[in-house]
This record gives C-alpha cells, structure tokens and sequence, in this order.
C-alpha cells in the first residue's frame, strides 16, 4: 500500500484491510471485486490484484524461504524482495529504495550503479539491520532538500558531501510535461439509484471498476453542471467536470443501476468517487472517501 503512496494515506486503508482480510487465507478465498472494493481509492489497483495472486500462490504452496522464492511471487520486485529476505530471512541482499538511492549517490558522489554499490556497502553479518538502518538514515539525516549533514554518522565517508555536491545528489532525468485531459460525467438518478458503467475485464487500467458514465455518450442529452474538480494520476492531470441529467430510455449495456447503499460495496475509480463526493449536496449519503 504505500507503493507510491503516502502514509497518512495509507493508514485508514491498512486498518479496513486487515479488519476485512484478517488472514492470508481469507484474503486468498476471497473474490477479486471484494479485494479491489476494500483497495477502492487507493489507485494503482494492480498493486491489490498482484497481493491477491501473491496471497492464493502463498496459501497453496507454503510461505517462501528464500531471496529467490519471494522475487517469483506475483508484483514482488528486487527491492521489496530483498526487504523481506534481509529483515525476515536474514539473506545478505540490499533493499534499494528511494532512500536509499538518494545515500548510496551521496556516499558515492554519484559514480557507478547504485545497486552495486549498496551491496558493496551491506553488512553481510547483519543485512536487515542494515537495510532498515539506510533506509532511516536517508528518511531522517539525508534529506532531499536541505540534508542534516552536520548529524550524519557517516558525514567522515561521504564524497558527495566533500565535493559539495550533497545538495544536487542524486541526478534526476527531467520529468515530462503535465497533460491536461477533460473529462464530462454525467449523474444519472432514477429514485433513489444511481447509474454506472463498469470497465471491460481486459482493459489494461481499472479492469472491471465502476466509474460515471461519460457525457459523450449521451450527446443530444441536456445536462447541467454541479461540480468540477482536478485529479492527478502521474502525469496526466484529469479536469472533471461532473454533470447532472434525466437518465435517458436507451442506456449502455455495461452499466447498471446501484443504490447509494450499494456504492460502498463495489470497487469504484478514485475520479468516480470524487465526482461522487462533489456532488454530495444533491447525493446525502454519498459522502465516499478518496
């Protein structure tokens, strides 16, 4: 979960979680829309789809016991890999984070590969120890912006430091442009229902997510605007404006109508539950969290 993600983000998200899934079986038994529900606002969904298949290949052949064994589970990469090996397994890997990268470039003045080097740094005897320790040193002492030199217990080894290069370390690529996309919603209300589409199971992003339909498919339908927000999703910055309308006789056939109860039981997309809670002047009870 904090893949990408902040922690005070994260906290009320980890909570529900555990309390909903509070096994690794139950989290494998459990169907995927009641996993992608619970991570429902989260964003990068493949996150909670890649823990369920870590989850069901966890349950069916034991715990793994090595570097190599947790690398094979499905969204493990090289650095969560060789966090768990080092801290849990006692294996000698180093665990490359952001932190991290940000030390071992100012250790080493930027020269060479940083996953070399941090494995030349690892303290075989002690490696989850270690990790954990650069890891903090880099969330606390060296610091992006404005780096606590002056209480770094490695400040005597740091050649970044002695060129005077602390501050410009490490080198970043420059980021692309920001594009803007607009977006037209529309809210459909029938009583007390509201109507969403959901997104075909192969589609690459939010596969099988429940989002407002968008205005362009209804072109001859009147609609009046009620709110309008802006959501960032890496480079793409989304201007949304959500939109209010008689629901029309012919309606898509991926869509169906929820009550508003229901809105809480089913995965939505981060946009859908902002425009949602947006509107909630004319929506009471839709008050969703994003």
């Amino acid at each position: 979960m904090l893949q990408q993600t902040r922690v005070e983000a994260v906290i009320p998200y980890f909570h529900r979680f555990l309390n909903r899934f509070p096994t690794l079986e139950s989290l494998a038994e459990a169907p995927e829309q009641d996993v992608l529900t619970a991570w429902s606002g989260l964003g990068y969904y493949s996150r909670a789809r890649n823990l369920h298949k870590a989850a069901k290949t966890v349950a069916a052949r034991g715990m793994p016991t090595t570097y190599d064994e947790i690398r094979a589970l499905p969204g493990i990469g090289p650095y969560t890999a060789a966090a768990l090996a080092s801290i849990v397994l006692g294996e000698p890997h180093a665990a490359v984070d952001g932190n991290v990268i940000r030390v071992v470039s100012r250790l080493t003045n930027g020269e060479g590969a940083i996953a070399e080097a941090a494995e030349r740094l690892l303290d075989p005897r002690r490696p989850g120890d270690f990790n954990q320790a650069m890891m903090e040193l880099g969330a606390t002492v060296c610091l992006p912006r404005t780096p606590r030199c002056d209480s770094c217990p490695v400040l005597s080894h740091c050649e970044g430091r002695a060129a005077g290069r602390e501050r410009e370390l490490p080198l970043k690529a420059p980021k692309p442009p920001v594009r803007e996309v607009r977006l037209d919603l529309l809210i459909l209300l029938k009583k007390n229902e509201i109507f969403l589409v959901q997104r075909g199971a192969d589609e690459k992003r939010l596969a099988g997510f429940h989002e407002l339909p968008p205005a362009g498919l209804f072109p001859a339908l009147p609609s009046e605007p009620v709110a309008a927000f802006t959501h960032r999703i890496v480079n793409d910055r989304f201007l949304v404006t959500v939109r209010r309308a008689r629901h029309p006789r012919k309606l898509p056939p991926d869509g169906r109508w929820f009550t508003l109860d229901e809105l809480t039981k089913i995965p939505l997309t981060t946009i859908a539950r902002k425009a949602l809670h947006s509107a909630h002047n004319f929506l009471p009870g839709t008050e969703l969290e994003y």
